[in-house]
């Protein structure tokens, strides 16, 4: 087909009127990748090809900052440890560009590592796969796991005694449990569902879903809120009365995240907790953590303890350390693992 002179000084007319209509962005957001709890970082959103823009806007996960002259600052301290989603929206003619990236917060503060003695040793059942533990008016209350061996018990102390018991429907996998205003809330593993008993009968009145959360491991409370950990280095805060999630912190020590916090409990403003075993390696340890900012302030290496329990028994790979209790009153604080014969109060040393 032939084109003449003049059709193909049309196209190329058209071709270049064309291409000058098209308008390319570049954005990017500058700042920092990486930070330490406490630091101000400075978010900037650029556009390399000096294009118009009507208007931008800048979140932090779901926050929106207060822009000035298309800069903001972030202090690290309203937002916590860990990694956090910077979104930019430019509005700019007939649409909107988003551009993503992200910011991690690592905690400040250097674990200490405290040690422990044993106190007291005393009985405690073989079968019971320990996820939640509890000392409430001078009672031990223990949830265990696995389907068809999830139980929710009333125990005596010093002879392990079962006083009272409910089985969980075969369905479920039962996890961590705690006692706040006379009612016992009881997680499950995988079924995004947890349940609430009356503390006396071990009736139960009702049950509730998990939120954002990705999983039921381990529950303990404050004088205000129930609080949960769900498999990941995330901490939960939630409210009692709704179960509803209200936030979360992330647990870092130092710059590395501390993942599946599993068993907690909540003693003295802090939070102790256990964490799940990395891969095939055990670590029998306790994390003490700072609610608040979620890092973790101290470490307490609990070896020596499975140790004691393997010389007396055959642990499997999962029966690791997991079950904290805490006697407000008498100042004790025990502690027992999955299918560990025994229950030790400890006494932490912090030298």
């Amino acid at each position: 087909m032939k084109v003449s002179c003049f059709s193909s000084i049309i196209i190329a007319l058209t071709f270049t009127l064309s291409s000058c209509s098209e308008t390319n962005y570049d954005f990017k957001i500058q700042s920092k990748k990486k930070v330490s709890f406490g630091e101000q970082v400075q978010v900037d959103l650029k556009e390399s090809n000096n294009k118009k823009v009507d208007s931008i806007k800048i979140y932090l996960d779901k926050k929106e900052l207060t822009l000035t002259d298309n800069k903001t600052t972030i202090n690290t301290k309203e937002f916590g440890i860990g990694k956090h989603d910077i979104t930019a929206l430019a509005f700019v003619p007939g649409k909107v560009e988003k551009v993503r990236t992200s910011l991690e917060v690592f905690s400040n503060v250097t674990p200490k590592v405290y040690k422990f003695e044993v106190v007291n040793t005393f009985p405690h059942d073989k079968t019971s796969y320990t996820q939640g533990l509890e000392f409430y008016n001078g009672f031990l209350y223990e949830t265990t796991g696995r389907k068809g061996e999830s139980r929710l018990r009333k125990l005596n102390v010093e002879t392990g005694e079962v006083l009272q018991q409910y089985d969980l429907s075969d369905k479920y996998f039962g996890e961590g449990m705690t006692i706040f205003n006379n009612e016992i809330f009881w997680l499950t593993w995988q079924a995004r569902k947890g349940f609430v008993f009356d503390l006396e009968t071990f009736k139960m009145k009702k049950e509730f879903s998990y939120g954002d959360s990705n999983q039921g491991w381990g529950l303990t409370h404050s004088d205000s809120e129930l609080i949960k950990t769900d498999g990941s280095n995330k901490i939960w805060f939630l409210d009692p009365a709704t179960q509803k999630e209200k936030r979360n912190v992330q647990v870092y020590a130092l710059k590395k995240p501390i993942n599946k916090l599993n068993e907690i409990e909540y003693i003295d403003g802090k939070i102790y907790s256990n964490y799940w075993k990395t891969g095939k390696e055990i670590k029998p340890t306790i994390a003490i953590i700072d609610p608040n900012s979620g890092s973790v302030e101290a470490l307490i290496d609990m070896k020596s303890l499975r140790q004691t329990i393997l010389r007396e028994q055959k642990l499997e790979t999962d029966d690791v350390l997991n079950g904290i209790a805490y006697d407000t009153k008498n100042d004790r604080l025990f502690v027992t693992g999955k299918h560990w014969g025994k229950l030790f109060e400890i006494k932490i040393i912090k030298e």
